[in-house]
């Protein structure tokens, strides 16, 4: 059995032609039984309506609904950990990650790749948020441990044994496309160009891509607590020899030499921008090992249908 797996949140408009398009390409492997399971991130329009009048005329449909929504992150990470298929395909259900790729994800499945996932050097949506995409992507592979699929946003293929690794892991909060990486399986991808999106609005603002940025990085890089210290020590030695040079021109140059509030202030809050900037950077560290040690549950869920 091959799973499916869609995350939606207030997608009524998407969910029946992403169902029907998903429908059929499975159709063309018959030597396959699927399971098609969505998981509703407590939609407040009729997505959940829609899932059931298809889960109630196919029983392959199966639907999670969560209590409230759990963001953008905990709520696919816990459908994907619920299939149970010999393999996971995972899409967004807004029709930008097409149905029609699956056959190439099983295609390479089936050659042996753990996993396949699709890549997207071109995209139809906002040019300016796609550029803003790729440079943090190559800025996030140039600074991580070990090399990181550009240009991805989860869409693909993952074997059962790579869900296996990551269910060991037991991250509440994980940023699965880096944690792949860190498993070192051998990794399959396929371009395709990303369609805009046609109906409905983006559920993704600043927060929400910002706290995808800051995960990415403080999950596979120490180095910018290490620029911390870094900048910390060499703004120290600096700030010791100005020190030093204004008290021996003040004593050389006693009457010329006024010292002025302007340099002090200035100093000041280059001082406080940069010890903030690093606070915050910090923080993001401890508050990674907090979401860690609370255990508390990924997501609660309100109902299951068909399983």
């Amino acid at each position: 059995m091959l799973s499916v797996i869609s995350p939606c949140y207030n997608e009524e408009a998407n969910v029946e032609e992403l169902y029907r398009r998903v429908m059929a390409v499975l159709a063309q492997y018959p030597q396959y039984d699927f399971e098609y399971v969505f998981i509703d991130n407590a939609s407040t329009d009729g997505t959940v309506a829609r899932l059931k009048a298809l889960a109630a005329q196919d029983r392959r449909v199966k639907i999670i609904v969560n209590t409230r929504n759990f963001g953008h992150i905990r709520s696919p990470y816990w459908g994907i950990m619920q299939t149970s298929g010999a393999a996971t395909i995972y899409l967004a259900s807004d029709l930008q990650d097409p149905p029609e790729l699956i056959p190439r994800f099983i295609d390479e499945w089936e050659k042996g790749f753990k996993l396949v996932l699709a890549t997207k050097p071109v995209s139809q949506s906002n040019f300016v948020m796609h550029r803003l995409r790729r440079a943090y992507y190559s800025f996030l592979d140039s600074i991580s441990d070990v090399p990181l699929v550009k240009d991805t946003t989860g869409f693909g293929l993952y074997d059962k044994v790579v869900l296996d690794d990551i269910r060991q892991v037991n991250d509440p909060y994980p940023y699965l496309r880096g944690l792949f990486c860190e498993l070192g399986y051998p990794i399959k991808t396929v371009e395709f160009n990303q369609p805009r999106r046609l109906r409905g609005i983006s559920k993704n603002n600043f927060y929400t891509l910002y706290d995808i940025a800051m995960l990415g990085v403080i999950s596979h890089s120490l180095l910018p607590i290490r620029l911390a210290s870094l900048a910390g020590f060499l703004l120290g030695i600096g700030s010791f020899l100005m020190a030093l040079l204004f008290f021996v021109l003040k004593l050389v140059f006693w009457d010329q030499f006024p010292l002025g509030v302007a340099p002090i202030v200035i100093g000041m809050f280059f001082m406080f921008g940069i010890l903030l900037f690093f606070v915050g950077i910090l923080g993001e560290y401890v508050g990674s090992i907090h979401t860690y040690v609370q255990k508390r549950p990924i997501v609660v869920e309100r109902e299951r249908v068909n399983f």
